[in-house]
């Protein structure tokens, strides 16, 4: 195992709990769970070292890891800020506004789409359909969905972001 990356005694027994859920061989099976471990783990995105140790630890190999990170919008490859404010840019959330929206953070944040403000504090991640199409435009931040959203809504959850009232889980 790698000597300058390893989970904390308690995570580590949750990612082996996990792996025995599936056959001898089959540790692959594991991969999403161990990676949502990893990045809340290690600071909140997979750098390549962490997503080595997860294949290490799973016995695949890492281009099977990097394969499964980067295509779920869900794990991030790059640090982030504390808040990351996915915004739902897809047909019916950007009928009903998403976009006006996203131009709102952008310009309140001084920031672009995959960027994180100087503070750290919020990072922009413009995201596909998040599956709440009947509460258009919507905002997941954490694993909270914030919908039927308004410029003041928006204005409203960064100002509880800031004051340290939003849970992320």
């Amino acid at each position: 195992m790698s000597e300058t990356i390893a989970f904390k005694p308690e995570s580590l027994a949750q990612v082996h709990k996990i792996m025995a859920r599936y056959p001898e061989g089959r540790q692959k099976s594991a991969l999403l769970p161990v990676l949502h471990i990893a990045q809340k783990e290690f600071g909140g995105w997979l750098d390549v070292p962490v997503m080595d140790y997860v294949a290490e630890l799973l016995s695949i190999k890492p281009i099977e890891v990097y394969e499964v990170a980067t295509f779920y919008t869900m794990f991030n490859m790059k640090p982030v800020g504390k808040y990351v404010l996915e915004v739902c840019r897809t047909g019916p959330c950007m009928v009903c506004g998403s976009e006006k929206i996203l131009d709102h953070i952008r310009t309140k944040l001084n920031i672009k789409d995959g960027e994180t403000t100087e503070d750290g504090m919020f990072t922009l991640k413009p995201a596909e359909c998040l599956g709440a199409c009947g509460y258009a435009p919507m905002l997941q931040l954490g694993k909270f969905f914030h919908e039927n959203l308004t410029i003041e809504k928006v204005d409203e959850i960064l100002d509880l972001c800031r004051e340290g009232q939003i849970a992320l889980d």
